[in-house]
């Protein structure tokens, strides 16, 4: 099989098993740039060239995680190779290739940050836009598409569709998010776009807001607060916040739709105030069994 054939082919492949248009779009970026490096056909490809193509990867001063998604690209390509075009060979790019990653701990915003930074946003969409963030845990990406018929107010709920893993879920409307969402939804315009947020100024008016339009909102509101912070950083404050109200990890898990417990679990280790409270509750009963 000609290789430009086999990476259609694998893109059909990936488009049958419900990939994102995100994730088909990487892959096939990155896939076509080591096809164009390689010196030798893909079927000769061995352990030695993909560790030249990591020194390559590193040289252009690519960070640790983006050159693991080059292999994990590369990877998944000889997968479909082997197990579904049945060629004869084994995967050159093995697990232990990839490259030790560092663990930051989840970013959040205190309390009194948060006041201040909702104190900036007089606009009732903006205010809707990052409240759900904040009170509902929702992506970027998951605000940017959801829909009218998803939004559930006299439930206090709203449902996801497509979030990342293709899967949906429901989470909650707080009062202030509520609050928030309705204002927006009372002013905004009759239109036959779907999504609840749109473009209120310039060309696009009317038309569903994109990912980049609430990360430059957010950007804006930044620098106005004179504060480090992210849209994503509104979804850790909400876990922290849970967390710290000794709601279970697993409620958490669910509401931010991780697939996996310990993507989940890496806020206990900021969850300062559980920890101190659960710290001073077991050590009084050890006092307490002591007589001291």
């Amino acid at each position: 099989m000609a290789i430009t054939d086999a990476i259609v082919q694998y893109r059909r492949f990936l488009k049958r098993r419900n990939c994102s248009i995100h994730t088909v779009k990487n892959y096939m970026h990155t896939l076509r740039q080591f096809v164009l490096w390689v010196a030798v056909p893909i079927e000769r490809v061995g352990g030695r060239e993909i560790q030249a193509y990591i020194d390559y990867l590193r040289t252009r001063r690519l960070r640790p995680k983006t050159i693991n998604c080059h292999l994990d690209s590369i990877r998944g390509f000889y997968n479909y190779l082997i197990e579904e075009e049945g060629m004869v060979m084994r995967n050159p790019v093995k697990r232990n290739y990839n490259l030790r990653l560092a663990k930051p701990l989840p970013r959040y915003l205190q309390d009194e940050e948060v006041d201040w930074f909702f104190a900036q946003i007089g606009n009732c969409r903006d205010r809707a836009i990052f409240m759900l963030m904040l009170r509902c845990g929702l992506r970027v990406e998951e605000v940017a598409k959801l829909m009218l018929h998803g939004v559930d107010l006299p439930r206090s709920q709203l449902i996801v569709y497509e979030g990342k893993g293709m899967k949906d879920r429901i989470v909650y409307l707080s009062r202030d998010a509520h609050t928030a969402l309705s204002a927006y939804l009372n002013k905004r315009p009759g239109t036959r776009a779907q999504r609840v947020f749109l473009v209120e100024k310039g060309i696009y008016k009317d038309k569903p807001i994109s990912v980049r339009g609430i990360q430059k909102r957010m950007e804006y509101y930044a620098k106005s607060a004179g504060l480090r912070v992210s849209c994503h950083q509104l979804r850790h404050t909400m876990a922290t916040q849970l967390l710290n109200a000794d709601a279970d990890l697993v409620v958490i898990q669910d509401l931010l739709g991780h697939s996996q417990i310990r993507t989940t679990q890496r806020y206990c280790k900021v969850s300062n105030l559980k920890v101190q409270r659960d710290y001073h509750k077991a050590i009084d009963k050890v006092l307490q069994r002591h007589g001291w």
